[in-house]
């Protein structure tokens, strides 16, 4: 055999090589579009299957099943979580809710503080929840979700609504106290 033979089929193994090594870390690409926007990999749990962005930050990952994490509190991760993200934020988000108090809120948004601030808001449309950056550090551990995930679904319908009544009780009180001057 000639020595190009033995070139070629060394330089054939070595693409494979990379591209199998490539196929087997393709979860930490996930990661490593957070770490390149200022945010904290643990935004995202362990076990990150697949994951897209495009030219515009438009992203989606996907988990095998849906599951939850635990931070100060419960956050839930439906199988596929998607949003826009920018430098130092997630906006658009779908995919993520917070538990507080025995109600689970959609997770709009995501925001970070300056680093040196140490702190990451969750906008959950009602109120903005605020978390130490350092629970975020790295990917959390998730929990399959079972399927008699009824309640999580109505708490989360039930976020909706009071936030939805809560801003319209607002704008009345506004509307109110405005003519009454």
């Amino acid at each position: 055999m000639s020595c190009g033979h033995h070139t070629r089929r060394f330089l054939v193994l070595f693409i494979l090589l990379v591209v199998v090594a490539a196929a087997a870390s393709g979860d930490g690409s996930a990661y490593e579009v957070l770490r390149s926007h200022g945010l904290p990999i643990g935004l995202l749990p362990k076990g990150v299957r697949e994951f897209y962005v495009d030219g515009e930050g438009r992203f989606e990952a996907r988990l095998d099943a849906p599951c939850t994490a635990k931070f100060e509190s419960e956050v839930r991760y439906n199988a596929s979580v998607a949003g826009t993200i920018s430098p130092g934020q997630i906006a658009g988000l779908s995919g993520i809710a917070a538990q507080d108090l025995f109600l689970w809120f959609p997770v709009r948004a995501i925001r970070l503080d300056d680093q040196a601030s140490g702190i990451i808001h969750f906008d959950v449309g009602v109120v903005d929840k605020r978390f130490p950056l350092s629970l975020f550090e790295y990917p959390p551990d998730c929990t399959p979700v079972s399927s008699s995930s009824r309640p999580l679904r109505e708490g989360s319908r039930l976020a909706s609504l009071v936030a939805e009544s809560q801003s319209g009780e607002l704008r009345y009180q506004l509307d109110a106290r405005d003519a009454a001057i």
